[in-house]
């Protein structure tokens, strides 16, 4: 009986099929003849039949060259940390796709000469917080206040609130980060409560500025008391605050989460936010404030080191500039808008077969911002099964369980993906 491994198709033979060849393409030689590769040696093993070379080849392959995939975000945070925060806008999706190639980042065309880099994006910034007298841009909310506290405080004392010094996500703590720059931390106040005269003592020749904090991942509540940044301007020395999420005026949704107008016009010296939490742009760090400082934290040395791509220059100009982004959107829906939206995947979902049910919901802002500020929702419920099914299929879909069940909470996603949502639910149904 001839050796069914000798029906295994050779590797030429499966690299010359229309549809490997488009992949190879698209993907690279080395990462499609790796999978090739394996559904021989599936084949040799008895594992699949030799005809299933050529489907499993391209089964086991990607969209695209990169391990990182969409995923719809059924969570009910709009800004969730680990599926990459803030959505951009298609502006900005727009400007990544133009600043792919070679640009013009740093270079003036009118005069062919070199240009300074980021100028369009900081002009936007600018434009967008007309309080500031000047800005920049480092690589996360993290850099941010690690080149302040560099710039501004090595070798001297930053002034903090105990009740401030926070841990920022994933083990990263405020005070270990500051202290890493070569400043020392004076602690004023206590866990609940601090005055302005815990700060008027603890100012002196050595102290580098006054840093605020917003505890954006939790509250205090009860016995407690705070220095509004309008009392810390009395002091005689910079004001610092992080505001976290990266509003850059109110928003009537989120009435209490800072933002970086209020700030500097309550007298702060420097304001710092992310980009990619409620702006709704790329990860960024944003420095905005006093002309004097703004520049000296641009002309240290770290500023280089802590420098942004083209790609985030772009992204975070096109935010700035173009239309409402998707987190913007989100927040602005209402309840029975996503009401209405559940009641009809569910109908569709049961007229397939799927048990499914609708229910109001909590959503949460996410991404250290707004803590324990509930986001009117709805959801549609589905047995508990489907949420590890939803999150191995194709695109994933990550849900949250409650109660033994699966809830696809719509806050986080926009209309457009209503059926996408249905046909991931019944891929794995």
């Amino acid at each position: 009986m001839a050796d069914p491994r000798r029906r295994v198709p050779g590797t030429d033979r499966v690299l010359a099929d229309p549809e490997v060849a488009a992949a190879t393409a698209r993907l690279g030689h080395r990462l499609v003849k790796q999978a090739v590769h394996l559904a021989q040696e599936r084949a040799r093993n008895g594992e699949i039949e030799p005809d299933r070379v050529v489907p499993e080849t391209l089964a086991a392959l990607t969209g695209s060259a990169s391990s990182i995939r969409p995923v719809l975000n059924a969570t009910g945070v709009l800004l969730h940390t680990n599926l990459g925060r803030a959505p951009l806008s298609d502006a900005a999706i727009h400007a990544l796709q133009q600043a792919a190639g070679t640009t013009n980042v740093e270079l003036d065309l009118h005069t062919g000469r070199r240009g300074p880099r980021g100028a369009a994006a900081i002009a936007a910034l600018l434009a967008a917080v007309p309080r500031a007298e000047a800005a920049h841009v480092v690589n996360n909310g993290a850099a941010a206040l690690a080149l302040a506290a560099t710039a501004l405080a090595q070798g001297r004392e930053i002034v903090l609130a105990r009740g401030e010094m926070v841990e920022i996500g994933d083990g990263f703590r405020i005070p270990e980060l500051l202290t890493a720059t070569g400043a020392r931390l004076r602690e004023v106040g206590t866990t609940n409560r601090v005055q302005l005269d815990d700060y008027r003592s603890a100012l002196g020749p050595d102290t580098g500025f006054v840093l605020k904090v917003h505890p954006s991942n939790f509250m205090i509540r009860g016995f407690t008391a705070a220095v509004p940044v309008s009392a810390l301007r009395e002091l005689e020395v910079p004001v610092v605050v992080d505001i976290g999420s990266g509003l850059l005026h109110p928003h009537p949704a989120l009435p209490q989460e800072p933002d970086a107008t209020t700030t500097l016009a309550d007298g702060a010296d420097l304001v710092i936010a992310s980009g990619d939490k409620l702006l709704g742009g790329p990860q960024a760090g944003l420095l905005l404030g006093s002309a004097e400082i703004v520049h000296r934290l641009r002309r240290h040395p770290l500023a280089r080191a802590l420098r942004v791509d083209k790609l985030t220059l772009a992204a975070l100009e096109a935010t700035l500039r173009g239309p409402s982004t998707p987190t913007a959107q989100r927040l602005r829906q209402g309840q029975a808008q996503l009401l209405i939206r559940a009641e009809r995947l569910a109908d569709a979902l049961n007229a397939a077969g799927v048990p499914a049910s609708v229910q109001r919901s909590e959503a949460t802002v996410g991404g250290g911002g707004a803590p324990e500020f509930a986001l009117p929702s709805a959801a549609v419920v589905l047995p508990e099964r489907f949420a590890k099914l939803l999150r191995g299929g194709c695109p994933p879909v990550l849900a949250r369980t409650e109660r033994d069940r699966c809830l696809l909470d719509l806050a986080a996603l926009s209309p457009e993906h209503d059926d996408v949502l249905r046909r991931a639910v019944l891929a794995v149904d």
